[in-house]
């Protein structure tokens, strides 16, 4: 599922006229048929109000990763499409679905954290960070949003 949504994320980025509507916080990983349509369809309306009405000051999407700084032992992550902020669903605590590696590209689970508009990541297991990924699981543990209620896309950074 992570190279699915992987392979979705760059056809969107590559041919014109396509749009991205992420669910993977109302799916079911048993079930390909969300329960929840009504919110699917807000999503996918947001979008085409953007793409195809043109109202370019919308929200449409969840935060998209657009560029990383390595610091020492941390990576910033910088990302597009945050609207009013960062932001975890209330009572979730942490931000959850980060995993980092080195040069060997070995990843490991990190600890996140939201710094303004953009998302600090490391993890004692990796002195010097160098790749970072979001969600890339089949059935990943995120909850990365925007405030305007938005999930984060999950995309690798190899």
């Amino acid at each position: 599922m992570a190279e699915l949504r992987e392979a979705q994320w760059r056809t969107v980025r590559k041919v014109p006229n396509t749009g991205l509507a992420v669910t993977i916080d109302i799916g079911d990983a048993n079930d390909i048929h969300p329960r929840n349509k009504q919110e699917v369809g807000r999503r996918l309306g947001l979008v085409a109000r953007r793409l195809v009405y043109g109202e370019k000051d919308l929200i449409a999407s969840g935060p998209e990763f657009d560029e990383m700084m390595i610091e020492k032992s941390s990576i910033r992550l910088y990302f597009k499409h945050v609207g009013g902020g960062l932001t975890v669903p209330a009572g979730a605590g942490k931000v959850t679905g980060f995993a980092i590696a080195g040069a060997d590209k070995q990843f490991v689970w990190a600890d996140a954290v939201i710094d303004g508009t953009s998302i600090v990541v490391s993890s004692p297991a990796v002195a010097e960070p160098k790749f970072v990924r979001y969600g890339w699981a089949s059935n990943p543990v995120v909850n990365l949003f925007n405030k305007e209620g938005l999930p984060a896309i999950s995309v690798p950074h190899r």
